[in-house]
């Protein structure tokens, strides 16, 4: 069975995508820890990260710096962070989110009903800060 997040990729469920190439692709999480909590994830349905091939894994620790200097130019956060759980989905998936402190890293603090209205908004926010930036992939 496809995993969420292929179902996603594949446009079966619909996603607020940031960034897309070949190789990976970055959406909003629709249950953000803080707003603009990105997901950057492989094209490829790979569920450990470890099990990825190290093209692939230094590929989207590339889409998740741009995508991470995107969330610090369009916000006020003290730092970004990131992080693979890899529980949620057995999809490999880098989140990366703006936090302010240790807190923010905490995946019951979610927001289980985030406006989609306002997902819609980040979305467009954070993709002209990825075009400002000079980069490409990123669907209109």
């Amino acid at each position: 069975m496809a995993s969420v997040y292929s179902m996603i990729l594949a446009g079966e469920i619909p996603g607020r995508f940031l960034w897309r190439d070949d190789v990976a692709a970055a959406f909003l999480d629709i249950r953000p820890l803080t707003p603009g909590h990105t997901l950057v994830v492989p094209l490829a349905e790979v569920d450990h990260w470890t099990d990825l091939d190290s093209a692939t894994a230094e590929h989207l620790m590339g889409v998740a710096h741009a995508v991470a200097n995107a969330l610090s130019a369009s916000f006020s956060y003290r730092r970004i962070g990131q992080m693979i759980a890899g529980f949620e989905v057995p999809h490999t998936h880098l989140h990366v989110f703006g936090v302010n402190s240790m807190a923010d890293f905490d995946f019951a603090s979610a927001d289980e009903s985030a406006d989609a209205g306002e997902l819609d908004r980040i979305a467009e926010v954070l993709r002209a800060a990825l075009h400002s930036a000079g980069h490409a992939p990123i669907p209109e």
